[in-house]
């Protein structure tokens, strides 16, 4: 009887405990690779705003920031510029995503990747909801002037959106003007 209860025990651990849905699609190398190709060099940007830049950084996202240091990672190749990564890490609803954004060296977006989502499968976004985000300028990325939600997965879109208002807002704040 006792075996048979740490066997129930050791069962319910596997299936309810851990969750099987949890998914890692890709490591952080593996993502550079994705977001600037084999041959690029990549060097990290940390940034580190002051007051003032928090302040319009929070403004431009209409997000709180959660952090005080933020790193870009800056893909090269014979010293040209490619484009600029942040990889952004939320919770959902109780439970972490992390996500590569993806800029162009003129600071548009140009990608967003799911490196790993621990919520059902059913609440992320697919690739294709993320394409209508492309090549929006910030103040346009709001599901009020035109972005489509996902019925099912709407925390899941309104904490990406989030995201990656963030970035492009850190963006235009710390490295667009030259503040860094």
């Amino acid at each position: 009887m006792k075996q048979q209860t740490l066997i129930i025990g050791f069962c319910y651990l596997l299936c309810v405990a851990i969750p099987s849905h949890a998914t890692i699609f890709y490591s952080k190398n593996e993502a550079m690779e994705l977001a600037f190709g084999k041959t690029a060099t990549v060097e990290v940007l940390s940034l580190f705003p002051d007051d003032q830049q928090v302040a319009k950084i929070q403004e431009l996202a209409k997000t709180k920031l959660e952090s005080g240091m933020f790193s870009f990672y800056v893909g090269k190749e014979q010293g040209k510029t490619l484009g600029y990564a942040a990889i952004e890490s939320i919770t959902v609803r109780t439970k972490p995503e992390t996500m590569m954004i993806l800029l162009t060296q003129e600071g548009e977006l140009r990608n967003v990747t799911t490196l790993a989502f621990h919520e059902p499968p059913e609440y992320q976004p697919p690739e294709r909801w993320f394409a209508q985000l492309y090549k929006r300028g910030l103040a346009d990325l709001d599901f009020n002037k035109g972005v489509d939600g996902i019925a099912g997965a709407t925390l899941s879109t309104r904490a990406a959106i989030s995201s990656v208002r963030k970035i492009l807002a850190i963006y235009q704040v710390m490295i667009k003007e030259g503040k860094n």
